[in-house]
């Protein structure tokens, strides 16, 4: 078994609402809209072109299971999905985790069990504080 990690820092936003149903998303970009419904973290230091190229390799395997843990203030929102031999993993700047099947640049992983609108209201209160720091884990595993 093949089991890789990165670790990184994101922060919240007054504008996150987190309602978006099919999906999540973790930006580096630090100003946003109401639109962005799916957006749970800005100023990220990483999107997806900034993955290691061992994340990338095991997230790219049909059988990974990919796993995003966002931490904030002692509170923790997880969610698990699949990788994909269709993931290209290129944005300059996102990643977005999906409840459906669909890639593109910005996806980094498919068939997630948990979008924006799952969160507890609890965290997402937490992470509308622009001073909040938020951990993001990625976990793949094959």
């Amino acid at each position: 078994m093949t089991k890789i990690s990165e670790t990184f820092e994101a922060r919240g936003h007054v504008m996150i609402s987190a309602t978006h149903k099919k999906s999540f998303e973790i930006t580096k970009e630090s100003n946003i809209t109401l639109r962005g419904d799916c957006i749970v973290a800005v100023g990220s230091s990483k999107g997806a072109a900034d993955l290691s190229d061992e994340f990338r390799r095991v997230a790219r395997n049909d059988s990974a299971k990919i796993t995003v843990v966002l931490s904030a203030k002692g509170t923790e929102e997880k969610a698990h999905g699949r990788g994909s031999s269709r993931l290209s993993l290129n944005h300059p700047t996102d990643l977005v985790a999906r409840k459906s099947n669909y890639t593109c640049g910005r996806t980094l992983m498919i068939s997630s069990d948990s979008a924006a609108r799952d969160m507890s209201r609890r965290f997402v209160r937490l992470i509308r504080k622009p001073s909040c720091r938020i951990i993001v884990r990625l976990v793949a595993e094959i």
